[in-house]
């Protein structure tokens, strides 16, 4: 079985009411409910635990990490970053959700800002999808129409996708790569947009779905990892 951690700074939840009125077990608490459908085995880690709750027992017994962080990405420490990076490249995936495109480690497998345009004005979304063929779809139909959601819009600071998943339209006008993927190393790294902390996207069942799709989409293979540095011959040389 797939095993998934799924990390929240779960800072929101503390102090803002709205986002404990709409998460009262935190987004995290969400995330691990409707994930736990599936069959995986799940477990939540938190800013504010030890490392981060990304230990090196913990991140050994990952295969995929959902991220979500919004307020305290820089409270993130470097060490954790580096490790969480390594397992990557070894191959565990990584699933990273709405405002964790600032996050440290998508930054530093992106290479570039990831800045984009924001606006929080309660209109809604329209997220299509490009890519029907796509594992990551399947089940999800060619749109998810979102009562309300935060405005994400171009131009979206990220390296060229491998794949471009899904496409978003707002109403101000304003497009947007909602969903992405890449491989970096042995490790593959999904990218989608909706999960603005007040707001009710984690709810909807197809939001949800392409979640579950992306975790198994980025779920490692058993595939060997390769060997790098010095390397013996294979057969003897000819001098």
């Amino acid at each position: 079985m797939i095993q998934v951690t799924v990390w929240n700074e779960f800072r929101h939840e503390k102090h803002n009411q709205a986002v404990q009125e709409m998460y009262p077990e935190g987004i995290h608490g969400q995330l691990l409910k409707f994930l736990s459908e599936d069959e995986v085995i799940v477990r939540t880690a938190t800013l504010d635990e030890p490392e981060h709750g990304l230990t090196e027992e913990v991140l050994k017994a990952t295969d995929v990490l959902v991220w979500w962080g919004h307020m305290a990405h820089g409270e993130v420490q470097d060490e954790i970053v580096d490790r969480v990076h390594k397992r990557i490249l070894e191959g565990m995936g990584l699933v990273v959700l709405h405002s964790a495109h600032f996050s440290k480690i998508f930054k530093r497998l992106m290479g570039t800002s990831c800045d984009l345009k924001w606006r929080e004005d309660g209109g809604n979304c329209r997220i299509w999808n490009v890519n029907p063929s796509h594992p990551i779809v399947e089940g999800i139909g060619e749109f998810i129409d979102l009562d309300v959601e935060e405005m994400y819009g171009e131009h979206f600071d990220i390296p060229e996708p491998d794949e471009l998943i899904f496409v978003s339209w707002f109403p101000g006008g304003e497009v947007f790569r909602s969903g992405c993927t890449y491989r970096r190393g042995n490790g593959k790294v999904f990218y989608f947009q909706p999960g603005h902390e007040t707001y009710p996207s984690y709810y909807n069942e197809k939001v949800q779905q392409v979640i579950r799709n992306g975790v198994r989409w980025c779920a490692p293979t058993q595939n060997t990892y390769p060997t790098y540095g010095h390397y013996e011959a294979r057969q003897k040389l000819k001098v």
